[in-house]
């Protein structure tokens, strides 16, 4: 299975290249997108095409990274039509890191319709096919109810609560979730990982 390209019931999942530098730019810089982390939003081309360099990096180095989420046809009730990005995200190896770190982020014109039930499921999936023997984690703030319960309807655990490293909100919680227990040491690397 080419995990580079996959497809879900609405998605076609890319890996992400260089040329969807336009398509990310535009995502990651829209305000709505970042409603749960304001501090989050890329404010220039550079941030997101330093973002794509590291997702390129994950496919070379270890056959698994973030997708491009374009549809894969026209979404009813919505200004998007096929073949527009709606999101990115997957499963990847952060440099530095011992496991998978799940990451899902949509525009929100997309929210609410469960697209990223489609691209979570679809990364679970990867990961456990690509090294089984790495957990999936998703840390998440506490605040973004959404996206807690898109963590747990996919059937991660919340296993640890506390302060969110490297965020300049110093009263900002973070979640962390995970698909199997893990030991108290790797939860601490994993709390401490911006």
């Amino acid at each position: 299975m080419d995990l580079r390209h996959v497809e879900t019931e609405r998605l076609r999942l890319d890996a992400v290249v260089p040329g969807d530098l336009d398509a990310h730019v535009a995502l990651m810089s829209d305000p709505g997108t970042w409603a749960h982390l304001p501090s989050g939003r890329h404010t220039s081309p550079e941030r997101t095409a330093e973002g794509i360099e590291h997702s390129v990096g994950h496919w070379a180095r270890d056959g698994l990274g973030y997708w491009t989420a374009r549809l894969r046809h026209d979404l009813p009730g919505t200004p998007l039509r096929a073949d527009d990005v709606v999101g990115t995200g997957g499963c990847a190896v952060r440099v530095g890191t011992a496991w998978w770190n799940l990451y899902y982020r949509f525009t929100p014109a997309a929210w609410g319709r469960g697209l990223a039930a489609e691209l979570v499921a679809a990364a679970l999936d990867a990961a456990h096919r690509t090294d089984p023997g790495l957990p999936v984690v998703a840390t998440l703030l506490e605040h973004n109810l959404e996206s807690r319960g898109r963590a747990e309807r996919s059937g991660l655990t919340l296993l640890w609560r506390g302060p969110d490293a490297g965020n300049p909100d110093p009263d900002a919680v973070r979640l962390l979730y995970a698909d199997r227990a893990l030991p108290d040491e790797v939860l601490g690397r994993i709390a401490t990982h911006p």
